[in-house]
């Protein structure tokens, strides 16, 4: 159930994000019209199984530059994950695109990470 809420919540924050800036777009590739709740509940997977992953390796290998950048190096790591997203949905229907790294993605990640926070605050945690 908790897996199902976060895919949710991602996809609610994936939506604001590819609302708010103008270089992120999510549509479907092909023939068949799918949904647009159902293109970013796909979108949604991606991105929480890329973030449950990749980001553990890369955060842990990137240890030293975050320390050194006071945390601020998190912020391009996220920027990163949305980019592997990308990169990854453009083999499936439904496609991701980002189309500059330093405005699109980075605004992207940062609007991705407070309405996530916000929204996660509305969701009883599995741990309490």
């Amino acid at each position: 159930m908790s897996f199902l809420i976060r895919v949710i919540i991602n996809a609610l924050a994936l939506a604001a994000a590819v609302w708010i800036v103008p270089g992120l777009q999510i549509h479907a590739v092909g023939d068949g019209a799918v949904n647009t709740a159902v293109a970013y509940l796909v979108v949604a997977v991606i991105f929480g199984l890329v973030n449950a992953l990749v980001r553990p390796i890369v955060k842990f290998f990137s240890l030293p530059i975050t320390c050194l950048t006071l945390g601020l190096f998190t912020i391009v790591i996220n920027a990163l994950m949305l980019l592997l997203t990308s990169w990854l949905t453009s083999f499936t229907p439904i496609e991701l695109l980002i189309e500059n790294f330093w405005w699109d993605a980075i605004a992207g990640t940062i609007i991705i990470a407070i309405v996530s926070a916000v929204l996660g605050l509305f969701v009883k945690s599995d741990r309490d």
